[in-house]
């Protein structure tokens, strides 16, 4: 799989006329944008609105982030098995919107959904304070089920990043970055004197409402299998869970997954990134002891001499994160964990619900227990009353003021556990 990324830098972003790019600025016809997302019985109403770096706007409860991208050359396109149909994505070439997002939001969905806030201490915790978004605010029918809920308001997410993403079609990009990897024997064969690394790449799927899906099936219904890197920046892996916000990874970082593009930085320089093992997070024992006893056989029937594994979410997942560990380090496999931490708020409790002493590599994306006070912003999109109950925060953390005291669980993207977020570290 070879595939080439045409960022297109977009530093603004208004409504107008005509939905084009044009020096660096993003336009959107709003009425253009509403007809092509519209249509779904179980929505009553779909507002857009647009927030840019700095303002002095939250944006409450978030749902997903998502970034537009278009497919200029090569199979299939963005968002297989959702947008488009269910052909192999990851070559030829991809346009991206780069420094856009589209946030959805609106009435809470489940209780995990996140903030972002647009200035002020809460932007120095979340990396889609920095995109300009737009923001699609969509409220359900009275007595829709919270899954047709989340189904509808996803595939609106989809559906505007898909819209806004062909503007950038026939836009000369202004970088463009090449991803490749192999079969796996030519790859191998490539770089035969560098050590041989596997990305194990944990999807949550726990159900009721933390669900991820895979070229548009709920990945709690696979079994752990190969994937090459580049299919996930095409689309298709996304989010469709409502886990804590600050460690679910939005569709828009499985778009940009730090994890694979710093392998592939270092690939041929470092080590050999021969791909990706995509695998579950289930509920039972059983399920966990397959998935995690499936990755294992499968890294080592790659002859991979080293794996980084990455969680999402935490509790339950913790015990897929060490049996992963655990099994793949019997094989004598080196292994590195990215997980983040829930170790109270005053930092001294255990941080996962279960350890091992094989884990002796181990990356953190902060604590999400960590207490903050989120300032009164002038303008709030959404319904700031959410903060009293989405994960984080408690009755009483959104005050008459308007400012929120709550964990940093309750900020978008504050905890990353693939990285894509601002408290953790790199090596120098």
């Amino acid at each position: 799989m070879r595939l080439e990324l045409g960022n297109i830098f977009i530093k603004d972003m208004q409504f107008g006329n005509d939905t084009k790019v044009e020096n660096g600025t993003l336009y959107i016809n709003k009425e253009e944008l509403l007809q092509a997302v519209s249509g779904d019985e179980r929505i009553k109403s779909i507002d857009f609105d647009i927030v840019r770096p700095g303002e002095e706007v939250r944006i409450i409860p978030v749902k997903d982030v998502v970034e537009p991208r278009v497919k200029v050359e090569g199979k299939g396109g963005i968002f297989p098995g959702f947008i488009n149909k269910v052909d192999t994505v990851g070559s030829g070439r991809t346009h991206v919107l780069k420094g856009a997002a589209v946030v959805t939001t609106g009435k809470v969905v489940g209780f995990q959904e996140g903030i972002i806030d647009m200035c002020g201490e809460g932007a120095k915790y979340t990396p889609f304070s920095k995109t300009n978004n737009l923001v699609a605010v969509v409220e359900p029918k009275d007595g829709v089920h919270q899954h047709e809920h989340e189904e509808a308001l996803r595939m609106i997410g989809f559906k505007a990043a898909t819209y806004l993403g062909e503007a950038g079609r026939n836009v000369e990009p202004d970088e463009i970055k090449t991803y490749e990897t192999l079969p796996l024997l030519e790859q191998v064969k490539q770089y035969p004197d560098l050590p041989k690394v596997v990305y194990v790449y944990m999807l949550q799927t726990q159900g009721l409402l933390h669900d991820t899906y895979v070229y548009g099936v709920d990945a709690k219904k696979i079994i752990p299998t190969f994937i090459y890197p580049t299919e996930v920046f095409d689309g298709a892996i996304v989010s469709g869970n409502c886990v804590s916000a600050c460690d679910k990874n939005p569709s828009y970082v499985h778009m940009n997954q730090p994890v694979i593009t710093d392998l592939y930085e270092r690939h041929g320089k470092d080590f050999n990134f021969l791909g990706c093992i995509i695998t579950n997070e289930n509920v039972y024992l059983a399920d966990k002891e397959r998935s995690s006893n499936m990755t294992a056989k499968l890294v080592e029937y790659l002859g991979a001499d080293a794996v980084i594994i990455s969680e999402e979410g935490f509790g339950n997942p913790d015990a897929d994160l060490v049996m992963n560990c655990n099994k793949i380090t019997d094989k004598g496999i080196k292994t590195v964990l990215i997980t983040d931490e829930y170790a109270g708020q005053d930092g001294c409790s255990q941080s996962l619900a279960d350890s091992t002493p094989k884990a002796d590599a181990v990356v953190t994306g902060g604590n999400a227990n960590e207490v903050v006070t989120l300032p009164p912003m002038k303008k709030v999109i959404g319904h700031p009353e959410a903060a009293n109950i989405i994960a984080g925060g408690y009755v009483g953390s959104l005050r008459e003021d308007g400012s929120i005291n709550a964990e940093i669980q309750v900020i978008t993207g504050a905890t990353s556990e693939v990285g894509f977020n601002y408290l953790s570290a790199k090596g120098l």
